[in-house]
Formats: structure tokens, C-alpha cells, sequence
């Protein structure tokens, strides 16, 4: 099994991997039909541990190829990876504008808007980091590392656990708002079926356009730290700091390790 989706076509390592992050993103949802609430403690630990995974894989899987590969084009490594960076990061910042405007929206009482308004900024989010898995694939193929694939895989291992939570997130509310199970779900698990379609275009970016690939991958970078520092940080270290706090360190040591030993 493993052989075979070694030698699978980019694409299709891409399209499986953002299937799995999807398909998460429909577990998590698919909790309102057994469940009323999630154990905090539980979720906590999980996006701690997705952001570890997150921040060492932005360097490891998609910065530090950005860099290489400016030297190699003749570019100026440290332009591009901070205009491709710091996009990365705004891209992110533009879809919390949106959450902003649903606690608005909520204070209000306009339930139905809110809603829309949820889903929409999940939906958002979840571009870049199927992107990110998308590039890191078709980067590990264009240099035919055997560790760029692990960065990849374990990058995409890592979306798909903070996708967990967010599914569960959009899904859960919805139930406590009124909305039966069915469509609580059918809105949570929506959100996930972008990062497919945007981790294809992030595999066929990396192999067909090499010119403004070093820009991809930092924009990618910049995207998951702002994912990280925006959502994932501040949610898990509100209520369990120590917790939260041994899932970062944890994810990190594991993707830093696969990094180096397979390396």
C-alpha cells in the first residue's frame, strides 16, 4: 500500500491526501448525530498537536524548499519568501475578518447570517491549507526527495487533525441553534470539500509553473503559521494551557524527527 501511492502520480497523492483532510472534516462534523458536546480536554491536546505538526511542516515542507528553489532560479530568496509569506498570512487574516463579522452578526440575533457567515470563513481557511498540501506533494515530486514526501504527508496528517475540531466547531453550534442533525452536518462537512479542488491546483502549480512556485510555497507557509497563531493557539491554550502546550511540542518533535532521520 505504501509503494503503490509512492510511485501514484502527484495528483493523485495530492487528491487522496486532501480527500483524508476532507474526509476528517466530516468525522468531526458527523459527531453532532451521537453527541450533544466533545470532551474539551480532548480537543485541546488534538489542535495542539496539529499546530506542532503545522509549524515545523511550514518550514520543513514548504519555506525551506522556497528558499532552495529561489537560489536555484536566481531570485532573491529572502523577497520572495517574505512577499509570499506575509500573503500567505494576510489571505488568513481577510477570512477572520469574516469570523468577526459573524460575532456581529450573532449579537444581533441574526442566526441564519451568522451561519452563512461561518461556513464561509471555514470554507476560506480551508483553500490555502489544501493548497499547502497540494504544493508540498508536487514539490516533493519536482526534487525527488524522499523526505519532502513524508513533510508532505505529515503535513497533510496535521491539517487533517486540526480539520477534526473545525468540523465539529461549524457542526455542533448549528445543533444547539436548532438545526436538525442532518443539516448541521451536511453545513460542517461542507466547508472541507474545497481542499480537494484546491490541493489539485496546488499540485499542478508546483509541477507545471516553477517560476512563481518559491512565491506558492511561502504563500502555503505564511497561510498554515497565520491558521496556527489565529485559531488553533489561541482556541486550545484558552482553557487547557499545559495540555495544549505538550501537543505543540509533541507535533513538532514527531514532524522534525521524521524530517531528520528519513532525511
Amino acid at each position: 500500500m505504501i509503494n503503490w501511492f509512492i510511485h501514484l502520480h502527484p495528483v493523485g497523492q495530492g487528491l487522496l491526501a486532501t480527500l483524508f483532510t476532507y474526509s476528517v472534516t466530516m468525522l468531526g462534523a458527523a459527531l453532532v448525530f451521537f453527541f450533544k458536546s466533545v470532551n474539551q480536554k480532548l480537543m485541546d491536546l488534538m489542535m495542539g498537536f496539529a499546530a506542532g505538526v503545522m509549524i515545523a511542516a511550514s518550514y520543513w515542507s514548504l519555506l525551506n524548499p522556497a528558499i532552495e528553489l529561489s537560489k536555484e532560479l536566481g531570485r532573491n530568496p529572502a523577497l520572495h519568501a517574505a512577499a509570499g509569506f506575509a500573503g500567505g498570512g494576510v489571505f488568513i487574516m481577510l477570512s477572520d475578518y469574516l469570523l468577526n463579522r459573524k460575532k456581529s452578526c450573532k449579537d444581533r440575533g441574526e442566526g441564519w447570517l451568522r451561519c452563512v457567515l461561518v461556513s464561509t470563513a471555514v470554507t476560506i481557511h480551508n483553500i490555502p491549507e489544501g493548497m499547502a498540501v497540494g504544493v508540498a506533494f508536487g514539490s516533493a515530486a519536482t526534487s525527488g526527495g524522499g523526505a519532502s514526501l513524508v513533510g508532505a504527508v505529515m503535513l497533510a496528517v496535521g491539517i487533517g487533525i486540526q480539520n477534526f475540531p473545525e468540523g465539529t466547531c461549524v457542526a455542533m453550534p448549528l445543533r444547539r441553534e436548532g438545526m436538525s442533525r442532518f443539516k448541521s452536518f451536511l453545513i460542517g462537512q461542507f466547508s472541507g470539500l474545497v481542499e480537494p479542488i484546491a490541493g489539485v491546483i496546488g499540485v499542478l502549480f508546483a509541477l507545471k509553473v516553477q517560476m512563481i512556485l518559491p512565491l506558492v510555497l511561502s504563500f502555503s507557509a505564511g497561510a498554515m503559521i497565520s491558521v496556527v497563531c489565529s485559531e488553533l493557539v489561541p482556541e486550545s491554550f484558552k482553557d487547557n494551557k499545559i495540555l495544549a502546550t505538550a501537543g505543540v511540542m509533541t507535533g513538532f518533535v514527531v514532524m522534525m524527527v521524521l524530517d531528520v532521520v528519513l532525511g
